[in-house]
């Protein structure tokens, strides 16, 4: 997909700044060409229970942000996000007492972090 395609998708306005850091995201991300579709996926799927991917301020990948509203909407979209990395070999890093994930990779095998 194209870097303006994946920005747009993810509520972005595409400008300089956001286009570079999706391509320093894409270079930090290993295995990035074969999650991309199923990251995006991820994202339309999340959006029932107030959670998104969204470009990391802090690192160079993507983030999974959770805020939804209530417990049982933030619990599913836990479980949806468990699923996507088990079911796709993604591997993520879960913020300690926060309801944000970082996707690390594609991985050969299951890594929750």
């Amino acid at each position: 997909m194209e870097v303006e395609a994946i920005l747009t998708q993810l509520g972005y306005a595409p400008n300089k700044a956001l286009t570079k850091q999706l391509k320093d995201i894409r270079e930090n991300t290993p295995g990035y060409e074969k999650i991309e579709k199923h990251i995006m996926d991820l994202h339309e799927n999340l959006k029932v229970n107030n959670a998104y991917v969204a470009l990391s301020n802090t690192k160079n990948y993507l983030k999974i942000k959770i805020d939804s509203p209530t417990q049982e909407l933030a619990q599913e979209a836990h479980e949806k996000i468990r699923n996507f990395s088990e079911k796709y070999k993604v591997a993520i890093e879960k913020l300690l007492n926060k309801e944000t994930y970082y996707i690390t990779g594609f991985t050969t095998k299951k890594k929750i972090a």
